[in-house]
């Protein structure tokens, strides 16, 4: 798993060590890999390596497959607004990685036959505005924003080296996730979190957009799920379109804050302070408002359908069924 620090690769870890996968030897041996040393889960010493692996360095790929995994989570990327402030590193992370992975994997695959299942955390990010609403799985990829871009790329990539038979690849097209736990992170879609997260506990969030902004949503418990369910489905039924937008929430940041008026009250409400923001109001102005996401639900991939259900999946998951 690359990407294994940050917070889908600690929660997907964190469920695959509670479903038993490593303690009934359904899984022998994890890999998990990041920039800075993913934490070990407890109690599995012998068959978990957690490594910092920086995969701007084109050797790391190589060493990562040596050990053949059967599955690859390719979770590792730096974020939509850092990659659209720093663009040479957006395109060393998010393409030119994915890029050596993909070819370790097929240079193992012509030297022994090594054939993978490969998920790959892709965005909805792949496509950009005018698009109808919902937007269908075979919308055409025309992203406005470097991230998107590069995940576009990755997606062509997969579908190639999938039909080349070099591996078995899906792309899942991650809804914004929301709530994320911890800090605010560089995403320029970190606030639909923030105006939820902080005030739940308290403190004061920043909503940098007008309340009509419209947006595609899932749990991190759903980003979860969705990585378990394409590790272990068979991917036949998907053909040569291996890239998937999963199924999620389409709601205004109106909605979302009268959600959070409905589960924790008008004091959290009032914690908000709207202080508008003209670049990234345009950048979300071009993101995607919904999805028509029937052809994943019929592969059985789901997700919440009220943003009520995503506040208390939040305060389930991270504040012990309190807020």
């Amino acid at each position: 798993m690359t990407g294994a620090a940050g917070m889908i690769g600690r929660k997907l870890t964190a469920k695959l060590v509670a479903d038993g996968a490593l303690s009934n030897n359904a899984i022998t041996r994890m890999t998990l890999a990041d920039v800075v040393a993913p934490p070990q889960p407890s109690g599995f010493d012998g068959a978990v390596s957690c490594i910092a692996a920086d995969l701007e360095d084109p050797k790391i790929a190589a060493q990562l497959i040596a050990t053949r995994p059967d599955v690859v989570f390719h979770l590792a990327a730096i974020v939509s607004g850092e990659a659209e402030q720093d663009f040479e590193k957006g395109y060393r992370i998010n393409l030119d990685a994915t890029r050596a992975l993909l070819e370790a994997i097929r240079i193992a695959h012509q030297a022994e036959g090594y054939f993978p299942r490969v998920v790959f955390a892709s965005s909805i990010a792949v496509v950009g505005a005018p698009f109808p609403h919902p937007i269908p799985d075979d919308f055409h990829t025309t992203p406005l924003t470097s991230y998107g871009t590069q995940k576009a790329i990755c997606e062509l990539l997969l579908s190639d080296y999938s039909r080349r038979g070099f591996l078995d690849a899906i792309g899942i097209r991650l809804p914004t996730i929301c709530i994320r736990p911890g800090a605010p992170n560089k995403a320029a879609s970190g606030f639909f979190s923030n105006i939820l997260r902080e005030p739940l506990v308290g403190q004061p969030a920043v909503l940098p957009v007008p309340d009509t902004i419209r947006h595609w949503h899932a749990s991190p418990r759903s980003a979860v799920g969705f990585m378990m369910r394409a590790a272990s489905m068979d991917l036949s039924p998907l053909g040569a379109r291996r890239n998937l937008s999963m199924p999620g929430l389409s709601a205004t940041v109106a909605e979302q804050i009268e959600a959070l008026r409905r589960v924790a009250g008008e004091k959290a409400v009032g914690l908000i302070r709207r202080e508008p923001n003209e670049m990234i109001t345009r950048m979300c102005e071009g993101w995607p408002t919904g999805f028509d996401a029937s052809r994943a639900i019929a592969l059985g991939f789901s997700a919440e359908t009220s943003f009520d259900d995503i506040i208390r999946v939040h305060i389930e998951d991270e504040l012990d069924g309190q807020a």
